[in-house]
């Protein structure tokens, strides 16, 4: 029986689809060995966990788990080694049947010490703990900041101070913090565990000071070494620091599961949730529905139907704004408001050509009305971005997509509810900011494989920046052949490739995760759970929007 050409295009997409994803596992695995096999065997002699082997220990097992920058540091601070996973392994998950977010130092990676990039991750944990009332447990085990780079973690706003800052704000909101001291804790990071509501320390292995034994020596000339200065039995039966000694990580592990297990439950945000269905379309299917090549049209709505429960959207304005796809559904029995861009090539009510992954005025109106009438309904809404950007050209400027465009992003921004952004393709320019970017606070964002993130495309870009480069160098007096200028845009397209591949993103935490498009449903699921810890502080109001 002869294939089609359409089944050709499927099979082709997919195994395209398939290769990114094998490529994005096999760099997982090795980030997954954090600093290597003999750094974990050392531990091991210490009768010690890895971070990783803490965080599987103390998770209820069998039940899903999110894993927030794994990729964060990627190819970076290379000079000095690198730095797997930033040094700090984060995950949202289940202790006692209650959703968490956990943070442990992966003290295989430089003794667990601080890069710019783990400040950054380690505030990014909070922040979702803020964002949703989670409580968060951390597991420490950190040599502190990394000297060398100590003038980009230490003073500024965002450095490492401000997680104690945080650890006063959450303690006010209430929100539950517990600190396990697994390892070493000094100088200033010795404050996280004792603004936690509650800390353990593990008995010879853990210690808490603010200078050790060296420093004290060469600071007031007393001699006394770490265990006496800052071990277990010191700050649990002499200074009271901590609240419970535990034998071994297994036992200090136990115990932050005995404390989760008699924590009270609290109001909810009434997110709506049924008994979910499986979507009647193959979520794999996925793979094969989009284009392996960018500039090619589809359907997204088939997208959807792969990821919503019974495979049932209800479209809202379906024939109206049509390079943006609106519907209200279900993914895992909650309640969402969908809002896709559309990279099928179709006509609007005036018959006129809208092109794919572009937002124009009329679907930039619809969208800005759908977000709205979600925060009425108390609706988490969910983002699926594969966008260029905003129409450009006179007829579009003359028909104010500048305010349309202005609309929607007020509109976004201005959200309540809940917002979760899945970065399936392309995600340039103002588009990135309309389908609600890093930058509009997303509770979660993640990207498929064959996430770009960037001003504007690679093949574009070259070619600007190939016109500047050009162009210094005729005014140097250069003759620039056709060969050369050939060189020089294939040298420029392979850096700027680079910069807008999901590693890049994600090394940098631009998004939380790159995932297998499978992992979709779960990653939303999980996160409107989490959101649903926290009511709206909030009445929805835009502000001024021109209409």
């Amino acid at each position: 029986m002869a294939i089609s050409s359409k089944e050709l295009e499927f099979n082709k997409n997919d195994d395209a689809m398939r290769l990114k994803i094998s490529a994005v596992e096999r760099e997982l695995d090795k980030i997954y060995l954090g600093g290597g096999k003999k750094r974990i065997a050392k531990m091991h002699e210490k009768g010690k966990m890895t971070a990783r082997e803490r965080i599987d220990a103390l998770l209820d097992p069998n039940t899903e788990r999110i894993e927030i920058g794994a990729f964060a540091g990627y190819e970076m601070y290379e000079e000095y080694g690198g730095c797997p996973a930033a040094g700090v392994v984060v995950m949202i998950g289940y202790v006692s049947g209650k959703q968490c977010i956990v943070v442990a130092n992966d003290a295989t990676v430089k003794a667990g010490a601080w890069f710019p990039i783990t400040g950054k991750k380690n505030l990014r944990a909070q922040e979702i703990a803020m964002e949703n009332k989670l409580p968060i447990i951390y597991l420490v085990d950190s040599a502190g900041v990394f000297l060398p780079m100590q003038d980009e973690i230490f003073p500024d706003k965002e450095h490492f101070g401000r997680i104690f800052r945080n650890n006063a704000v959450m303690s006010s909101m209430g929100i539950v913090q517990i600190a396990a001291v697994m390892g070493s804790c000094v100088a200033g990071g010795a404050y996280l565990p004792i603004m936690s509501d509650e800390s353990l320390i593990v008995n010879k292995t853990g210690t808490i000071f603010l200078a050790g034994s060296y420093l004290v020596k060469a600071a007031i000339g007393e001699s006394i070494d770490n265990e006496t200065l800052g071990g277990a039995t010191t700050h649990t039966e002499i200074s009271g620091v901590c609240d419970y000694n535990t034998e071994n990580d297994a036992e200090c592990l136990a115990t932050i599961r005995d404390l989760m297990d008699k924590i009270g439950s609290s109001e909810t945000a009434g997110f709506d949730r049924k008994e979910a269905l499986p979507p009647k379309r193959d979520i794999k299917d996925v793979y094969g529905i989009l284009p392996a090549e960018r500039s090619k049209p589809y359907n997204v709505k088939e997208i959807i139907k792969c990821l919503v429960d019974d495979s049932k959207i209800t479209e809202y304005k379906s024939n109206y704004g049509k390079s943006i796809v609106c519907a209200y559904a279900r993914i895992d029995g909650w309640s969402v408001g969908i809002v896709a861009n559309q990279r099928e090539i179709v006509k609007n009510a005036k018959g006129e050509m809208q092109f794919g992954g572009v937002i124009y005025s009329d679907s930039a109106d619809k969208a800005s009305r759908f977000i709205m009438n979600c925060n009425q309904k108390n609706i988490p809404l969910v983002f699926l971005q594969d966008v260029t950007g905003f129409m450009v050209g006179s007829k579009s400027e003359h028909g104010g997509i500048i305010k349309d465009g202005a609309k929607m992003v007020n509109a976004m921004a201005n959200s309540v509810v809940p917002k979760f952004t899945v970065v399936t393709g392309n995600s340039y320019g103002a588009g990135n900011y309309a389908m609600c970017g890093k930058a509009y606070d997303p509770r979660l964002i993640v990207g498929w494989p064959t996430a770009e993130i960037a001003v504007m495309g690679g093949a574009s870009a070259a070619k600007v920046l190939l016109q500047i480069e050009v162009a210094s160098m005729k005014a140097k007096g250069e003759e620039i052949t056709p060969e050369r200028e050939k060189e020089l845009f294939d040298t420029i397209k392979s850096r700027y490739d680079k910069q807008i591949s999901p590693y890049y993103a994600a090394s940098r935490l631009w998004i939380d995760a790159i995932i297998d498009p499978v992992e979709t449903r779960k990653v939303i699921s999980m996160g409107i759970e989490m959101a649903n810890h926290k009511k709206a502080e909030k009445q929805y109001n835009v502000g001024v929007i021109q209409t």
